[in-house]
C-alpha cells in the first residue's frame, strides 16, 4: 500500500490554488495546511477543499510533524530562504521556478537540500507536457539522427501588468527560463554561450523598469548544436508554444495545442481553433503529471525528474541572457562539474 504524502502549500495565488486542485485528485496525497499572508481571505476557498487549517505564517507548516512535503508557490524573492528552512525541517520540497534571482542564493539553497537529504523538484512543468515529452523521446531514440538545430517559440497572449513586471526578475528570468530548461531537456547538452537581443515593443513602459517584452535568444551547446528561442509578451491569437528539432536524419515538431482539432474549409476560408488562451489551459496535463512524478520520487527515494541542478543551470542561462542584452554581445557560460541535487 502506498504511504500517503501529507503536504502543505505556501502561497495561495493562482499557481498555489492550481496545485491544491491537482493534489486533491491524487488518492495517496493529502493537503493538510495552506499558508498565505492574506490567510483570512482564503478561508472559504480552503474550506471548499477540506483543508484542515490555514495560517499567515509559513513556518507553522515547517513545524508540523505530520507534513511530509512543502509546495513553495510564493514570490520568487523568498524561494531560496524557504527551501533552506524546509530542508532543515526535513520536509521534501516542490518549488516553483526560478529557485532564486541570485545564483549564489540558489547554490546555498541546493546545498541545504543536499545536507539534509530531502527531495527537491523544481516546477518546470513543460517537461511533463505529452507533446514535448514525445519530442524528447524521438530525439533520445535517434529517430532524427544527431540534433543540430532547436527552435522554440514561446509567446504569451497578453502582457502582465506593471506591478508584476516590477518584481518578476525580467523577461529572461520570469518567462524565457522555461524555454532555457526545455532546451537543455531536449538537447541533453549544457549551454556554453548565450546571445540575446530584446526590446520593449509591446509596452514601452517595460523599458522604464529595465525590462523587455520581445526577445530573440541564440544558444550554443557543448555538443556544437544550436538553438533559437523567440519570446513575446503578446500574441493576440493566443498562447503560442511550438518546438522543432532538426537533425541529420530529419526533424520533429510539436505544434500549438488547440481546444479541438476541427478544421473548416470553404470557398472563402480555411479555419481552425486558435491556440489555448494561456498556460493554465495549455499545460493542464503537465501540471498534474509533475506532481505525480514528485510523489513518485518521494515514495521511491529516487531523484526527481527536474532537479535543483536543472533549476540552477536554467538560472545561469537566464543570467547570461541578461548580461548579453546589457553588453550587446555573446556571453560564455563557464561550467563547473555538474552536481546532482
Amino acid at each position: 500500500m502506498t504511504k500517503q504524502i501529507v503536504t502543505g502549500i505556501i502561497g495561495a495565488g493562482r499557481i498555489g490554488k492550481l496545485h491544491v486542485q491537482n493534489i486533491s485528485r491524487i488518492p495517496h496525497m493529502k493537503i493538510k495546511a495552506v499558508s498565505d499572508i492574506q490567510a483570512s481571505r482564503i478561508k472559504s476557498w480552503a474550506d471548499s477543499h477540506q483543508i484542515e487549517y490555514i495560517t499567515s505564517d509559513y513556518r507553522d507548516l515547517l513545524h508540523d510533524p505530520d507534513i511530509d512535503a512543502i509546495f513553495i508557490c510564493s514570490p520568487t524573492a523568498v524561494h531560496a530562504q524557504m527551501i533552506k528552512e524546509a530542508a532543515e525541517a526535513k520536509k521534501h520540497i516542490f518549488c516553483e521556478k526560478p529557485v532564486s534571482f541570485s545564483l549564489d542564493e540558489t547554490s546555498e539553497a541546493l546545498a541545504a537540500v543536499r545536507k539534509h537529504g530531502v527531495t527537491l523538484q523544481v516546477g518546470f512543468n513543460r517537461r511533463f507536457d505529452p507533446h514535448f515529452k514525445k519530442i524528447k523521446t524521438i530525439v533520445e531514440n535517434g529517430e532524427i539522427g544527431t540534433p543540430h538545430l532547436l527552435k522554440i517559440t514561446s509567446r504569451d497572449p497578453e502582457p502582465p501588468n506593471i506591478d508584476y513586471v516590477r518584481t518578476s526578475g525580467g523577461l529572461f528570468m520570469d518567462m524565457s527560463i522555461h524555454d532555457f530548461d526545455m532546451a537543455r531537456y531536449i538537447m541533453k547538452s549544457e549551454v556554453t554561450e548565450v546571445y540575446a537581443k530584446g526590446a520593449a515593443l509591446v509596452n514601452p513602459s517595460f523599458a522604464e523598469l529595465g525590462d523587455i517584452d520581445t526577445a530573440v535568444i541564440t544558444l550554443t551547446f557543448e555538443n556544437g548544436a544550436m538553438a533559437v528561442i523567440d519570446n513575446s509578451r503578446q500574441a493576440v491569437y493566443g498562447y503560442d508554444q511550438r518546438v522543432e528539432v532538426f537533425g541529420t536524419k530529419g526533424s520533429a515538431a510539436a505544434d500549438n495545442s488547440r481546444p479541438t482539432t476541427v478544421e473548416v474549409s470553404t470557398a472563402d476560408f480555411v479555419m481552425k481553433d486558435k491556440p489555448h488562451f494561456f498556460f493554465l489551459e495549455r499545460y493542464k496535463d503537465s501540471y498534474e503529471e509533475e506532481i505525480l512524478r514528485f510523489a513518485e520520487a518521494i515514495g521511491t527515494n529516487q531523484e526527481t525528474p527536474c532537479t535543483g541542478n536543472d533549476g540552477l543551470q536554467a538560472g545561469r542561462i537566464a543570467r547570461a541572457a541578461q548580461q548579453s542584452l546589457a553588453f550587446g554581445m555573446p556571453v560564455s557560460i563557464e561550467h563547473t562539474e555538474k552536481i546532482a541535487f
